[in-house]
């Protein structure tokens, strides 16, 4: 795990303590839900990974009975994340908002720092190291990680779940609708979206 963290150069914490500016990513249901005072939003995406349902909930869209799916994040080399990133930079601001994200992103086992880029066409970055949560697929350290699975029993899964923060569902169009809106279509969430209300319009013809 340390290895491979390293080798994607994520655990790099290249923000200097005297900047005392936190900018954090947001990949999932960050992109239409911050839940703290920021002072900016860009859009704009991370290299060297690809979004993928495949963590699960019990707290917030699942129970531990019957978990839900959210995003995490999986190490592909040559892909891009598209989400949008939080600058904070009042000190006061940054400890209210790391002690939100610390209990709303409690079931993801890994913090850390990446490149943040606005343009395609551009190897530089426009931020170094905006700060992002994982859930890893490491099981010893993420026993929520569910992992693939065929997109139908995903689907079905998350048309199923419901958890404190409201269904499964929901969180899933949510995303798909956010990401239209920053002018990104995921093709995994596309998919996923498309499946579930499948399910949902059959059920209610039935």
């Amino acid at each position: 795990m340390i290895s491979l963290v390293l080798s994607l150069r994520v655990i790099l914490h290249r923000r200097a303590r005297s900047e005392m500016v936190l900018w954090v990513f947001g990949y999932g249901s960050l992109i239409w839900k911050a839940g703290f005072r920021y002072d900016e939003r860009r859009v704009g995406f991370i290299r060297g990974f690809r979004r993928v349902f495949y963590q699960g909930s019990t707290d917030h869209r699942g129970t531990p009975e019957f978990p839900g799916r959210t995003v995490t994040l999986e190490s592909l080399p040559g892909a891009i994340c598209w989400g949008v990133a939080y600058k904070v930079s009042d000190e006061e601001d940054q400890k209210i908002a790391l002690e939100h994200l610390e209990v709303r992103e409690k079931q993801y086992d890994m913090k850390v720092y990446v490149d943040f880029y606005t343009d395609a066409d551009s190897p530089t970055p426009a931020i170094n190291g905006v700060m992002l949560y994982i859930g890893s697929a490491d099981k010893t350290t993420n026993q929520n990680y569910l992992g693939p699975a065929a997109l139908d029993e995903m689907a079905s899964q998350i048309a199923q779940a419901e958890g404190p923060s409201g269904p499964n569902r929901d969180y899933l169009f949510h995303l798909d609708d956010a990401l239209k809106q920053i002018g990104c279509e995921d093709s995994h969430v596309r998919d996923l979206a498309n499946a579930v209300r499948k399910i949902i319009s059959t059920k209610a013809a039935a």
